[in-house]
């Protein structure tokens, strides 16, 4: 297994998938790559624990 250059579906830069990470996305049982690079993965897990819109509940009874 060899590191793998990606490129980011958010800011199309490109980013290295190293075998470290591809093993262990493999032991995760992820089947695949990721598709964003390291800083946009981040922010979009921050966009989302900072209850970045959508989702469920939050709003007392409809009735």
């Amino acid at each position: 297994m060899a590191d793998k250059t990606l490129s980011c579906k958010d800011c199309n830069n490109e980013f290295i998938f190293t075998e470290g990470e591809q093993a262990f996305y493999k032991e995760k049982g992820f089947e695949n790559e990721p598709q964003r690079c390291p800083d946009c993965r981040r922010a979009k897990k921050q966009q989302r624990n900072n209850g970045g819109g959508g989702g469920y509940g939050g709003g007392g009874s409809r009735w």
